[in-house]
């Protein structure tokens, strides 16, 4: 039921944090995998990985938040593999920014344009190849702050994510006529780099996280792995323009 042989999975933003565990993952489950990221030779870095633990897997980088990039990377995708049968747009940013006195439209259109628009481009690339091959998931990475902002610094980041998951449900409505199912898989705090990087520039941020959630902790980052084949895989195929929370029990 979880068994992804045979099938291609791309994931946006995998060369670090969770986009990285997700790939990972599927490459167990028997994915064929396409790491994506802006840089090239880090892309290169982790497909090796993959391969030399035995998985299959490639690189090809892309900015997602660059609209007329996007259909030449889907289109490299099936120059190599032919097919596209899972995609997770994982890339994501969250700029430091005080609270919303300080969101400047540069910063805001800067965040949606990856955040929101990204997901949109490339799904919309995505999605009637998947109908071609019979179907397919299409999976968002969405966040916890999308519900409601855990502090003011998240004025921008939630938002988007808000965005992000609205626009999961127009996806699911549209194209699940073609066979293609589209989720939100929404984490709290996971040790990730982004989170590290908030706690040196804001001390306390880890503590303060973890004590939002009943269990008092961050998760470790091979934590998401389950619920990310879950709704990759046939396990969920009743499963449509619905979303996850893997928080520890953060309220949503």
């Amino acid at each position: 039921m979880f068994d992804l042989t045979g099938r291609v999975a791309v994931v946006t933003g995998s060369t670090r944090g969770i986009g990285r565990a997700i790939l990972a993952g599927l490459a167990r489950a028997g994915a064929a995998v396409v790491v994506s990221g802006r840089k090239q030779d880090r892309c290169d870095e982790v497909a090796a990985l993959i391969r030399a633990s035995g998985g299959k897997a490639i690189g090809i980088a892309c900015h997602v938040g660059d609209w007329k990039a996007t259909p030449g990377f889907v289109g490299a995708v099936l120059e190599h593999y032919g097919r596209i049968d899972v995609l997770f747009n994982n890339a994501g940013i969250n700029p430091a920014v005080e609270d919303v006195n300080c969101v400047s439209v540069e910063l805001w259109r800067k965040v949606f344009n990856v955040n929101v628009e990204g997901a949109l481009r490339i799904s919309q690339c995505v999605a009637p190849v998947m109908r071609e091959g019979g179907g397919g998931s299409i999976v968002n990475v969405g966040s916890m702050e999308g519900y409601s902002p855990s502090h003011p610094r998240s004025v921008v980041y939630g938002a988007s994510k808000a965005a992000l998951r609205n626009l999961t449900v127009s996806m699911a409505n549209t194209w699940s006529a073609w066979g293609v199912r589209v989720n939100l898989l929404c984490p709290g705090p996971f040790a990730t780099e982004m989170l590290l990087e908030a706690e040196r520039a804001y001390p306390g941020s880890l503590d303060m996280l973890a004590n939002m959630n009943p269990q008092h902790r961050v998760a470790e980052l091979g934590e998401i792995v389950g619920p990310a084949l879950y709704l990759a895989s046939d396990a969920s195929s009743f499963v449509t323009g619905d979303d996850i929370a893997v928080s520890g029990g953060m309220r949503k």
